[in-house]
Formats: structure tokens, sequence, C-alpha cells
């Protein structure tokens, strides 16, 4: 069964100030995963033993470009192997890797190359949408250019379920359409006020949950991970909202 994480980016100021006592914080909400966003330059052993004595998986971590090429790729995978976490994830490209379809198409390139460099070294490496890659470029999307252009066995989906509605995408389309190559649902749910499109709580909005969790676990989706980033209460609060709502859909939903 797909494991609920949070991406620790929720409350990242918390976790710039004190960064292990912030993952404590969401060990103790209930959360049986957390993924990364940055580590505040903590050693990866020290992370590992407080998620060990948490009983805490990794639900894999965001790792920005620059980290990602080169050497600093080394770095990274030697990072993560101390960390026992096998899944680096690409939060977003920046825009001058995204103003046309010569962009995209480079920086499938670049993805497909750390891809193969992460698989080799046992890893899996992904990509994290927003709603940018939605774009039009003639007849395909930044999101298609990207996908159709990397090896699936290089290139993993981390698909934010949010973001895709955001763009009027239907998240259980692209699913269906990549099947086994996405490997992680970011979950925030999505409210309109005031015109406006904003996250909010699982249960507070728009998404159909219930079939997400169904649809992801038929194609043994791995994560199902929290993020949210605009709070109408205390985040901590927000986040604990997340997790109960999360296990409830799964308890009923018997998956």
């Amino acid at each position: 069964m797909s494991i609920i994480g949070l991406q620790l980016f929720s409350v990242w100021k918390d976790a710039e100030k004190d960064f292990l006592g912030t993952v404590q914080k969401v060990a103790d909400l209930g959360y049986g995963a957390i993924q990364f966003a940055g580590f505040f330059q903590t050693p990866a052993q020290e992370v590992k033993q407080l998620m060990d004595a948490n009983g805490m998986k990794t639900a894999g971590a965001h790792v920005g470009i620059n980290q990602l090429l080169g050497e600093e790729l080394l770095k990274t995978i030697n990072y993560h192997h101390t960390l026992d976490n096998n899944l680096l994830i690409c939060p977003a490209l920046p825009i001058e890797m995204r103003l046309s379809e010569d962009d995209y198409m480079k920086a499938a390139e670049t993805l497909n190359h750390i891809g193969e460099t992460c698989k080799s070294s046992g890893f899996q490496f992904g990509y994290h949408n927003h709603d940018f890659e939605f774009e039009r470029f003639g007849e395909k999307t930044g999101f298609d250019l990207l996908f159709e252009n990397t090896n699936p066995e290089h290139v993993k989906i981390e698909l934010d379920c949010y973001w895709a509605a955001f763009a009027n995408q239907d998240p259980f389309v692209i699913i269906e359409k990549y099947k086994d190559r996405v490997v992680s649902l970011h979950m925030k749910d999505l409210k309109i006020v005031n015109g406006n499109k904003m996250g909010t709580e699982i249960g507070n909005g728009q998404l159909d949950f219930e079939t997400l969790i169904k649809t992801g676990t038929q194609f043994n989706i791995e994560w199902f991970t929290v993020e949210q980033e605009e709070f109408d209460r205390d985040p901590y609060e927000s986040l604990a909202i997340n997790v109960k709502k999360l296990n409830e859909i799964i308890n009923k939903s018997g998956v």
C-alpha cells in the first residue's frame, strides 16, 4: 500500500530555523514518511537517526537542478545514500529552461542524463510539475514535451494533483496515460475564493481524493505526499487534518 508522507516545504520557515525539531513535529502528527526540500547543512546521518527513531520512511527529496548537474549530482547521491533515500525529484525548471518548445526539448535531454546517472547509482529520478508545464507550444504542452522525450526508465513523474487541476488538467487522465511511470502523488485540495484558486486542506475543496487514492493504488503508486502552502489556520493543525482525512479515505476505500 502507498504510504502517506509530508513534503517538508509545507513548513519550510520552521525547518529553516530548527530542521530536526520540525521533522520531529511532523513525526508526532502521524505521518509515515517525509519528503525533504533541503537539509540546511544537517549531516545525513543525524537526519537518518531521527527518522529511524520515529519509524519513518523517506518519501523522496526535492533537489534543485543545480544540485543535479555534474559533480554536484555525485555529492547529492552520496548524501542520499547515507540517508537511505532512493528517490530524487527535480521540483521545477527555472524559467530560463522553459520559455519555448526548444527549451523544453533541451530540458528533457538534461533530465534524461540526470536520470541515467541516478539509475546507475541505484536511484529513481523524477520531475514534479506545477501549472506552467501545461502551457501549450503548438500541439504539445511543456509536460508532454518533457515526458514524451525522456526515457520512462530514467525520468519518473511526481504528479502534483493540485497544480494539474489548477491548470484545468484532469489528474486521472495523466495517471492513466503514464501508469507505472508515476511514482508519487502530491496531495492538496483546491478551493475557489472570490474567483481565485487556492490550496486548502484535503476534504475542504474540489478534488476527488477517494478516486485518486483508488487510482494510485491500482497503478502501484508508492507515495501519497501531502503538500500545503496556503493556510487559514495554524499550519500544523492543517497538516494534522490532512493526514487524518487521508487515513479516513484509505480506510473507507479498503485499499
